[in-house]
């Protein structure tokens, strides 16, 4: 079991800097509680390695790291130019062109196939992450845009493309996408990022094939669009989590709207009771140095404070020179938070006249018991894991300990705030099993007799339905 109780969540994404055995064992030790697996690079069959690699430590060493399989989704590139790059200048115009070719100054392929229908005269283009920007002059509406160069820089092969006014018809999930959707729902991980989401459609669309395919992935729809942004509610009511994708996000949206579009998307996930992971450029400089900037040790810090339930390293981790480091700097930040400042207790409001209130209200007492009581832990039975999601979504200051008989819900659960998962499956007596968690929870030594526990259950058991019961324990 990892030695953390951490309430804030790591998530890092793998690449050949953590793919090996011994490297990412270390990871899992020093912290780590979701490996993110981006579709965007690498094969299946490497992939693949990675997945058995994961589940093997989890099933030796009984962890339940998950995993998030992030598609790729309708990422726009331009194709490849000439050796050296191409050296756009202000003020210049080039054609952008849908036809396959090497481009130079004059001309640079799109791989984008409906960019002459969609765009319009006066819409901004950018290229490489924002550090070059063009305008529409006109276009023929086949294959070729006119743009005039508004700042200009070098230009390499297969730079990414933000179109931030544009109505963009590429559908969410693309060809490869779909192929790669295959892949992993057979692997059975536990989330599937959706990215470029626009609107709840793209998230009820990948809902039905996971449903179709008979499979229990939940989805994680990453914020990265302007669309999103207008249509955040809707996309939270339908989705089971959230990544607020900033590095795309700050470029197709003004960067100074950034960190309050975060704050505001935490807030919303909490009230929702969805899992939300704040991603990108986190300690971005640790890619090739040791120690991070006090700038990105403030940006993680400020984003556990913000109640994010996860936060993410991408590079730092994929192909960065100190993935265990990383790893161990992002958990001594979050572990500086929540033993000094930490905002416990987020207050938060119930829906009434939902399916779920009743339910919704214990576990909303069971965390006002545990503050009143200074228990050292709220004691969830569920078997859909919807107890656990309310329940860290009060952020209480007491752990969260799980129990459940779905195996494959304890990988889940590794992404939810305060959290840690456990295997029950000997539902008898409601006093019985409140007994044996209890006992359980005192063998891993993260209890000790005459501590107060709070435990929560749905009675009978074994009608496995909504919580309604909430209980004040002593541990004996």
């Amino acid at each position: 079991m990892k030695p953390f109780l951490s309430r804030t969540k790591i998530v890092a994404t793998l690449g050949p800097a953590s793919a090996k055995s011994e490297v990412l064992y270390s990871m899992f030790n020093a912290g780590l509680d979701v490996c993110r697996l981006n579709f965007s690079h690498g094969s299946q069959a490497d992939h693949q390695k990675v997945i058995d690699t994961i589940r093997e430590i989890n099933h030796k060493h009984k962890y339940n790291v998950g995993i998030l399989a992030d598609l790729q989704g309708p990422k726009i590139r331009i194709g490849m130019v000439k050796d050296g790059g191409i050296n756009l200048v202000n003020g210049s115009k080039t054609i952008i062109t849908t036809q396959e070719c090497i481009g130079n100054e004059e001309r640079i392929y799109i791989t984008y196939e409906n960019f002459p229908k969609d765009v319009k005269a006066g819409e901004i283009i950018l290229l490489d992450d924002g550090k070059l920007q063009m305008r529409v002059l006109e276009t023929n509406y086949q294959d070729e845009v006119i743009c005039e160069v508004v700042h200009g820089g070098i230009l390499t092969s297969r730079k990414g493309v933000n179109l931030p006014n544009t109505k963009v018809s590429i559908p969410s999930l693309t060809v490869e996408d779909r192929k790669n959707l295959d892949f992993v729902l057979e692997s059975d991980v536990e989330w599937i990022g959706l990215s470029f989401v626009r609107n709840a459609a793209d998230i009820v669309e990948l809902k039905d094939i996971i449903k179709e395919r008979g499979k229990t992935a939940r989805v994680v729809a990453k914020i990265e669009k302007p669309e999103a942004i207008a249509n955040i509610d809707e996309i939270i009511a339908v989705t089971d989590a959230v990544m607020v994708a900033r590095g795309d996000l700050g470029v197709e949206m003004p960067m100074e709207e950034v960190p309050l579009l975060q704050k505001m998307i935490v807030n919303k996930c909490r009230a929702a009771s969805k899992p939300v992971i704040i991603a990108t450029q986190m300690l971005e400089s640790m890619i090739t140095t040791p120690r991070p900037t006090r700038a990105e040790v403030n940006d993680v810090a400020n984003s556990v404070l913000d109640g994010a339930d996860a936060v993410m390293l991408s590079g730092e981790t994929s192909v960065g020179e100190f993935p265990l480091i990383v790893i161990e700097t992002m958990q001594k930040i979050i572990n500086n938070i929540e033993e000094n400042n930490y905002p416990f207790y987020a207050e938060k409001f119930l829906k009434p006249k939902t399916d779920s209130f009743l339910g919704d209200a214990v576990c909303d007492s069971a965390c006002f018991l545990a503050k009143q009581t200074d228990a050292i832990g709220i004691v969830t039975m569920t078997s859909s894991g919807y107890t656990a999601f309310e329940v860290a979504s009060h952020r209480p200051q007491a752990p969260i300990f799980t129990f459940t008989s779905n195996e494959s819900l304890l990988n889940t659960l590794s992404l939810v705030w305060g959290v840690r998962g456990f295997f029950y499956d000997k539902f008898e007596s409601t006093d019985k099993t409140i007994e044996e968690v209890n006992d359980l929870l005192k063998k891993k030594k993260l209890v000790k007799k005459g501590d107060v526990v709070i435990n929560t259950a749905a009675v009978p058991l074994e009608k496995r339905s909504r919580t309604n019961m909430v209980k004040v324990s002593v541990v004996e």
